[in-house]
């Protein structure tokens, strides 16, 4: 007899409806799964096997075949367990009723029959509301506040695969999930990250406003203890908040990657990630033998802080240079070609040299000059030249650190982020982005118009510091996200100049031995 059972698979980030079609024949007892099934899906034959018996149900001594449809997808993950017990237990016979060819079903089973979360709820459902009509979806308990925050798809959660055989009879009803459409979200308190706590370094502040009005990539280059991780931390709490398309992309990438809290599903702050300098590159940019999800992806619409930048590995460091241009990453295998979103603003932090203290005022450096060549040659030209803000962070005086009356407050510079946010929205309100860094050259010549004036000041920069043309574009950019700062409708050469100073740094350590 055969029976077909709706389920999902996850690609990326995104889901495709699988059918589950189960057959059971006369022959000698096996149990085979096919369809380009991975290890994690053929293993769900001993959990399946064991949730039906201790169900009170009767795994069916026969030649059972089950099939994953389309065969050419590849299929990972445990969620199939579910629709793969109850298509063995239709097949079979055993169940009074039919399952509702307009459902379709994820979750994993444990040995005694219950069903456990499983990630990728929420791409899933995305993936449904595309579909006319709308079905629904079963999924485990846990999975429930995840799956209500789609509300145009009716959700029902599952405990136990008893649970779900009782609904089919007729015999019980399972849970509706109640799609209130806010859910509160995984918030980590921020409010002890205030730039008011951060002594001097009024120019790193600075770079940083900017940096975070027109979502700019920055590198602050400075010796140890001058405050380099402090500041970046800081970042995220002068960012605007999140808009709810903005939260649900998050959110949907953080629900592939299994990353999402059980009762506070909702990514309602940006994310902070900050990657160990040992990390591969599978775990920074995505992939793997299993393909997940990047920390260049789980910044996505936050900040990715890479400390200690010119240590991390060569491969990780140019693998970073096509995500900073495209804003997504794709990751090809030979099963399947997966893109992942990589829209996130890059803060790297580095010492001048091996030691720390090239250019430094009271402590000598113990570096050779061959050594520090060869260490700020870890960051090649291409990756400096996709930083939109090279800043010198350097040592605290102690003058800075005696007065006791707290700075300017991160809700302060919050405050004129986001007015200069709703002037770049305004501006870009009929393009597919809203920041000044990700203006195309098209938009560069149309906005970023300079007088006279400002057209000698950067010719002289351009030939003075031998800038590249991707240079004399985020100059540009800069440029315009300080006169949107200021509320100015033009670029003015005092804008113009501060953009530039924010390029000249390559050329002193790079440039400078």
């Amino acid at each position: 007899m055969l029976a077909v059972v709706n389920s999902l698979v996850l690609q990326g980030i995104e889901a495709r409806t699988v059918e589950v079609e189960v057959d059971i024949h006369s022959g000698l007892p096996s149990f085979d799964i096919v369809g380009l099934a991975s290890q994690s899906v053929r293993e769900a034959k001993e959990r399946v096997r064991s949730a039906i018996k201790n169900a009170g149900l009767k795994f069916p001594l026969e030649r059972i075949t089950v099939n994953l449809a389309p065969a050419d997808i590849k299929k990972e993950g445990s969620h199939f367990d579910l629709p793969i017990a109850v298509g063995i237990l239709a097949a079979s016979g055993q169940l009074e009723g039919q399952v509702p060819g307009n459902l379709y079903l994820v979750g994993e089973l444990s040995l005694e029959g219950s069903v456990r979360k499983v990630p990728g709820v929420l791409p899933m459902a995305l993936e449904l509301i595309t579909q006319a009509p709308v079905p629904s979806l079963v999924v485990p308990r846990e999975n429930l506040k995840e799956a209500a925050l789609v509300q145009e798809l009716r959700c029902f959660s599952v405990g136990s695969l008893a649970e779900f055989i009782e609904f089919v009879n007729g015999k019980g009803n399972l849970a509706l999930v109640s799609n209130q459409g806010e859910v509160h979200g995984s918030e980590i308190s921020d409010e002890h990250l205030d730039f008011a706590d951060v002594k001097g370094q009024e120019i790193a502040k600075r770079a940083l406003e900017i940096a975070a009005a027109g979502y700019h990539n920055i590198i602050l280059i400075g010796p140890p203890g001058s405050g380099k991780t402090m500041l970046a931390r800081r970042l995220p709490g002068i960012l605007p908040d999140m808009n709810r398309s903005e939260i649900l992309e998050t959110t949907r990438v953080y629900s592939a990657a299994g990353l999402l809290d059980t009762d506070l599903p909702l990514i309602t702050r940006r994310p902070f990630r900050s990657p160990h300098k040992n990390a591969s590159s599978a775990s920074v940019i995505g992939g793997g033998r299993v393909p997940r999800p990047g920390e260049i992806s789980l910044a996505q619409n936050g900040v990715l802080f890479m400390d200690e930048l010119p240590e991390f590995s060569r491969d990780v460091l140019e693998a970073l240079r096509q995500p900073l241009e495209d804003r997504v990453v794709t990751v090809a295998r030979a099963q399947a070609t997966l893109t992942y979103p990589a829209n996130f603003l890059l803060v790297g932090s580095m010492n001048p040299c091996p030691c720390g203290y090239y250019g430094d005022a009271l402590r000598e450096c113990r570096c050779t000059p061959h050594q520090i060549s060869k260490y700020l040659a870890r960051i090649s030209g291409p990756l400096l030249d996709r930083t939109d803000l090279h800043v010198e962070v350097p040592r605290v005086k102690y003058e800075d650190l005696v007065p006791t009356e707290r700075g300017e407050s991160s809700s302060t510079i919050k405050e004129r982020v986001v007015r200069a946010r709703e002037i770049q929205k305004r501006r870009f309100e009929d393009r597919p982005y809203q920041v000044n860094a990700l203006m195309p050259p098209r938009d560069i010549r149309r906005f970023c118009r300079l007088s006279e004036e400002g057209e000698k000041l950067l010719k002289a920069a351009f030939e003075r510091l031998a800038l590249s043309a991707r240079a004399y574009d985020r100059i540009l950019k800069v440029a315009r996200t300080i006169a949107d700062l200021e509320g100015e409708s033009s670029i003015l050469p005092r804008h113009l100049a501060e953009a530039v100073q924010y390029r000249s740094l390559d050329r002193k350590y790079w440039n400078g031995l």
